[in-house]
């Protein structure tokens, strides 16, 4: 087989982990070369005492005895992972289907997400991640993640940490996986399937060629399927079937005051009627996902083997929400022929000459007229369906040439991203049959309402987008001498990389122009842009004594549209008795302005949030000549999109650790983090912005009437257009740090088999954050602050026991409880901590064959209830607790 030094051998696997590279050294000894230190049978194994930096290890193979079949589960059961950005969050949510990590709660474009040692694609939609759907989930062997800040190995984005994920290797034989999942409730039943080969002996015949194939299927999860749905009438909507109507201070709803006729209805304001649109929103998205792999290694000669890697994904996501709503509607007493209008309101005081300057602002709109907020219930629930495909192209070198260990390669990857929209109606046709008198926006059609309803549905494309990614990298180690006379070998590594990065985002115009009034995507929106990024860095690991090891690195880039940066990292490793290890870095790091942060096109579209205009209704009272159906409770117009000359965010990283093994096969790590951010990259919040309507005046632009918009078919004309500037800009600054904490125990026994033992968690002590240069620190420990909370302790707890053929586990999660968002329903509550059981049972039934069944969430525990507001599932946060209850679930896998 190809030599390997010992150094090399070191580098190897510190590359392959993410880790910084250090000298050959095992787990507590000075005198044989490297070994990893594994404690086996559990979920979660460590490799932390080989580096200076901690690094979890994840093995695949004990997580799906866990039931678990997608990244998305692996990344919930990482205690350093804060929020799951998973598909429930693809719901009302342009965001191309797309699953993300997020390390620290900084944000998943700070954690930095590879396969095999190279980075993927980002999401082609924003450009600011990698979609973790697109991770060949049955193919991998291990997923390693190194929870530092590593910019100056890896460049921009990995500030929060690396996740590697590593895909199995010379594998030989082949294997079949059939599983199911089924929830005890209605709704959410998955199942997948994957099969592999291999052949081919890497040294007896020189090649090894492994081949993957991966299908899961997710069934929908709707919001009534679940009794908890009933115990808050969340996403609620002043756009109502049948409609609420308002002239000046008049207002009404033909189904109020009780609001008890019409279905999902609450009563409201002003005798109107508020719908509780959550009942119409999937909890758990539909999905299908279909992965192909295929991996050969072809051993040239003793010293240099080539490898080929080719990877292509599809994801289909599909969610529903809510039929279309319109809240800009008018409606004439009488119709173009000059007769009445038969679904005019009849209500007492109603003016026959009223008119206000948005009246007079549209046309065909007469005298006497009455504004709607009417929702098109008859063309049914909204869906959007994304289709998300991954193409990946790797062609490797490694070896030794001259002394030197090398690894090289060229890279091409490639996302494609297509939304299509289904329940959706051409906002004209309905606005102008509402304003003739055509359409009843109160109750039952006419055949010619029911026609022209059936002429404005729309299904179709939306959006497309494609992001690119071309690249070659080269990294070349070596021993350097021992110099200072120890017994121990200095290490140096230096590399090289280049990528080119496009990427492009369009509006389908025809089809987007029909539907601005109920997504808010500008028709002639285009997100498009590139650029070239290269690097240089170096990494010198030096033993300046027989138990300390001192490891410096530097990293140069240097970005065509954005400017260049150097980081350096310093780091120690200090083994002074055979038990102990205690190790620590300091780093500094950076996040590039995304393609999407500086390019991304203007568009306006509806706000996150219902909310009431500080001028026009401040304190929900709607002031003179500014009715309350068009300025309180509102989800006012606001405009999204990227901005040129913004700054890099800035970090500055730092841990310090010990790891302890008093006994055998008893090992207990702490290690501490720090991470302080500054001029952080995103946009203002829009509650942020009314909330402080002096402070950030220059975001608030209002339409020639005064007013903000709150209907998308009134922009971006300047005359009815009044939005919130919400555009990409530099923020505040972040810190946070806390302790990860972890232990592991195996215990063999002669007559009742093995039992391992596994802890993981981490404890937050501070996360403060500013909205805007200068302002105060916010706390999010605990509390529900911005865009979410920040757990102050997430535990998983690990129970593994194995004798002969049988096998069984138990595990354990927990989240520590939170003050909730602040709102009208109750100001001061408490989200309860969140704790769920998993167990499982394994036997191989016959050689080869292992059939392994379980139950997720055994007690049944139901999401903890939440007045969150920033999402369109109502009662709950789906960033952090699953909806899908107690569920049951078969493998079958055969391996021959």
């Amino acid at each position: 087989m190809m030599m390997e030094t010992v150094l090399s051998r070191s580098l190897r696997v510190m590359f392959a982990s993410g880790a910084a590279l250090m000298l050959a050294q095992p787990a507590f000894a000075q005198d044989a070369p490297i070994q990893r230190v594994e404690i086996t049978g559990s979920a979660i194994k460590r490799i932390d005492a080989e580096t200076a930096v901690p690094v979890t290890v994840v093995k695949m193979a004990d997580l799906k005895k866990e039931g678990i079949t997608t990244i998305e589960q692996v990344m919930a059961n990482l205690s350093v992972s804060q929020a799951a950005q998973g598909t429930s969050q693809v719901v009302g949510a342009s965001t191309g289907g797309a699953s993300f990590a997020d390390l620290r709660g900084i944000g998943a474009n700070k954690t930095l997400v590879l396969l095999n040692g190279r980075r993927l694609a980002n999401n082609a939609y924003d450009s600011s991640a990698p979609d973790l759907n697109m991770i060949p989930f049955a193919a991998l062997e291990r997923v390693e993640v190194l929870r530092d800040g590593a910019s100056a190995l890896y460049g921009s984005d990995a500030v929060g940490g690396v996740i590697n994920f590593i895909t199995k290797k010379d594998y030989q034989g082949g294997t079949i996986t059939v599983g199911a999942d089924n929830p005890q409730h209605d709704g959410g039943f998955a199942n997948n399937f994957n099969a592999g080969y291999g052949w081919g002996d890497l040294d007896k015949n020189g090649f090894n060629i492994f081949a993957m194939v991966d299908h899961q299927e997710q069934h929908r999860i709707g919001g009534t399927q679940r009794d908890f749905n009933t115990r808050y009438a969340g996403g609620l909507s002043a756009s109502t079937f049948p409609a609420n109507w308002a002239q000046g201070d008049l207002a009404g709803n033909p189904a109020g005051p009780g609001c008890t006729t019409g279905s999902h209805l609450i009563p409201g304001k002003n005798g109107q009627c508020q719908m509780t649109t959550s009942s119409f929103v999937d909890y758990v998205p539909k999905s299908e996902r279909t992965t192909g792999l295929v991996k050969a290694t072809v051993k040239i000669n003793e010293n240099h083997e080539l490898g080929i890697e080719f990877l292509s994904t599809q994801s289909k996501v599909q969610s529903a929400i809510a039929p279309v709503p319109y809240g800009g509607l008018y409606m004439n007493r009488l119709r173009p022929d000059g007769t009445p209008n038969p679904y005019f309101p009849t209500a007492a005081g109603l003016d026959p000459n009223y008119m206000d300057a948005d009246g007079a602002a549209t046309a065909g709109v007469k005298p006497g007229f009455v504004s709607a907020r009417w929702r098109d219930l008859p063309n049914g629930a909204r869906a959007d369906e994304n289709i998300n495909k991954q193409q990946r192209l790797v062609v490797s070198m490694t070896g030794v040439l001259a002394g030197w260990d090398y690894t090289g390669a060229v890279t091409y990857n490639e996302n494609k991203v297509k939304e299509n929209l289904y329940g959706y109606s051409d906002g004209g046709i309905i606005t102008q049959g509402v304003l003739d008198g055509v359409i009843n926006p109160f109750g039952d059609q006419s055949a010619a309402g029911t026609a022209l309803l059936n002429s404005a549905a729309l299904n179709g494309n939306i959006q497309n987008a494609k992001g690119t990614s071309k690249g070659a990298d080269l990294k070349l180690s070596r021993e350097v001498g021992d110099w200072f006379q120890n017994g121990h070998q200095a290490g140096l590594a230096v590399g090289v990389q280049y990528e080119h990065q496009e990427f492009r985002s369009a509006a389908n115009p025809e089809f987007a122009a029909k539907v601005i009034a109920s997504t808010g995507i500008d028709p002639n929106t285009l997100n498009e842009g590139s650029r070239n990024v290269s690097a240089f860095f170096s990494e010198l690991n030096v033993p300046v004594l027989k138990n300390l090891d001192v490891t410096a690195a530097v990293r140069y880039d240097k970005y065509s549209d954005f400017g260049h940066t150097a980081n350096p990292k310093l780091g120690f490793r200090f083994q002074p008795a055979k038990e102990v290890l205690f190790r620590g870095s300091y780093s500094k790091g950076f996040r590039a302005p995304s393609l999407y942060d500086i390019n991304a096109g203007n568009a306006y579209t509806n706000a996150a949030d219902t909310l009431n205009d500080p001028k026009n209704c401040p304190a929900g009272v709607p002031q003179p000549g500014k009715p309350a159906s068009a300025n309180c409770d509102q989800q006012f117009q606001v405009l999204n999109g990227g901005q040129q000359g913004l700054s890099p965010e800035r970090s500055k990283n730092g841990t310090v650790g010990v790891v302890w093994e008093p006994i055998n096969n008893l090992s207990v790590s702490a290690d501490w983090w720090s991470i302080r951010l500054t001029q952080q990259i995103g946009s203002l919040a829009d509650y942020d912005v009314l909330n402080n309507p002096d402070l950030f005046a220059s975001h608030i632009i209002r339409n020639a009437s005064g007013n903000l918009a709150v209907d998308g078919s009134q922009c971006p004309n300047p005359v009815t257009c009044g939005y919130l500037d919400l555009r990409t800009q530099n923020l505040g600054d972040m810190n946070t740090n806390g302790v990860d904490l972890s232990a592991n125990y195996r215990l063999r026994t002669k007559d009742y088999g093995n039992f391992t033992f596994a802890y993981n968690g981490t404890w937050v002590h501070k996360y403060e954050y500013q909205n805007f240069a200068g302002d105060e620190m916010h706390n999010k420990v605990g509390v529900y602050s911005g865009d979410g909370p920040i757990f102050r302790w997430q535990n998983t707890l690990n129970l593994n026991w194995n004798q002969g053929k049988f096998g069984a586990g138990l595990t354990g999660h927990y989240k520590s409880g939170y003050v909730d968002q602040v709102t009208d329903n109750d100001p001061t509550h408490r989200v309860a901590s969140y704790t769920t059981f998993d167990g499982y049972g394994s036997w191989t039934a016959m050689r080869g064959l292992t059939l392994t069944v379980g139950v997720r969430n055994l007690f049944d525990r139901e999401p903890p209830l939440s007045y969150q507001s920033g999402h369109f599932q109502a009662g709950y946060d789906p960033r952090y607790t699953d909806p899908t209850g107690r569920t049951a679930y078969v493998r079958a896998t055969y391996d021959f």
